[in-house]
């Protein structure tokens, strides 16, 4: 299994289909899990795809509209039934605190976990992983909502052609790594700048700054795209993107993969947001999201 993966779990707008699950997303990372959105009936298409309660170290909810929140009672509820081994932090717009509660007390139940609430007010960094940094901006919505950046450090990657040049194998190769000199030579001599890898998820909005400065320069960027491009004035009256313009804001970031999630069921054609994406000019690897699938993340470049 790829360390770093997009699990689907749902991808309507609104209200479920026959196909289509309210929405829900986790992206493992290096051994961790960040739980996206959980919609309604999150809990089941977690079973459904192979996600268990103890792959989540995170929940991360753009708003609280209930497509993408109304989930979130079952998913605690489960953390807890379960008693996975590690604390669980929550993020989540600090205006919606009300909504957190509720769902989150929805119903009797035992508590076994600790659930770390870490409300978010403004733009700025959320929290710190293990090699990652979270980020949230705020986004263009009738309720406050956040979008959420993921970026890796950068490092550098080991050149074994100058290794061998300097005479630099075996344990040295981790001495230098770690100390960043091995007698005269340092580790810029034998190694190569590795950009880090950057994931941003963006939900419910209208265009707006947010959504260019968590899409700029990333590796995935899953983002929604409720409507087709014939409905713009209706995606911008409720908040929302047409296929084409979020493929316009990757295009325009520099986006490697682009996945698009978030559909109005008045569609019964999930191809022709792919149509629109491209003629709107994205060129990069481009993925209509479905229930249940699983999109690896880019190689580094």
């Amino acid at each position: 299994m790829s360390a770093r993966e997009f699990v689907v779990l749902g991808t309507a707008s609104q209200v479920p289909t026959r196909h289509r699950n309210h929405n829900g997303y986790l992206l493992r990372w290096d051994g961790e899990g960040i739980l996206f959105d959980p919609g309604e009936g999150t809990q089941r298409q977690m079973l459904r795809a192979g996600v268990a309660a103890h792959d989540i170290n995170r929940i991360c909810i753009t708003h609280f509209h209930g497509d993408h929140s109304l989930g979130l009672a079952g998913v605690i509820q489960r953390i807890n039934l379960d008693q996975v081994p590690h604390p669980v932090a929550a993020h989540y717009p600090a205006s919606g605190q009300k909504f957190f509660d509720r769902l989150r007390y929805a119903t009797a139940y035992r508590e076994t976990v600790p659930i770390t609430e870490e409300p978010v007010a403004e733009d700025g960094t959320v929290a710190h992983g293990a090699s990652y940094v979270l980020e949230a901006r705020l986004l263009s919505h009738p309720v406050e909502s956040f979008g959420y950046r993921i970026t890796e450090p950068d490092g550098r990657r080991m050149v074994p052609e100058l290794l061998a040049r300097h005479g630099i194998k075996g344990p040295d190769v981790g001495r230098i790594q770690r100390d960043g000199r091995l007698g005269e030579v340092t580790l810029e001599e034998v190694s190569e700048p590795r950009p880090g890898q950057r994931f941003a998820f963006v939900m419910d909005t209208r265009l707006c700054t947010g959504v260019d400065e968590l899409a700029e320069g990333c590796d995935m960027l899953v983002i929604e795209s409720t409507f087709l491009d014939e409905d713009e004035r209706l995606a911008t009256d409720h908040g929302h993107l047409t296929a084409g313009q979020a493929a316009r804001v990757a295009r325009d970031a520099g986006v490697r993969h682009l996945v698009l999630t978030h559909f109005s069921q008045r569609y019964t054609d999930p191809a022709e947001f792919e149509r629109q994406a491209r003629a709107a000019g994205f060129e990069g690897e481009l993925t209509v999201a479905a229930d249940l699938m699983r999109v690896p993340l880019p190689k580094r470049g």
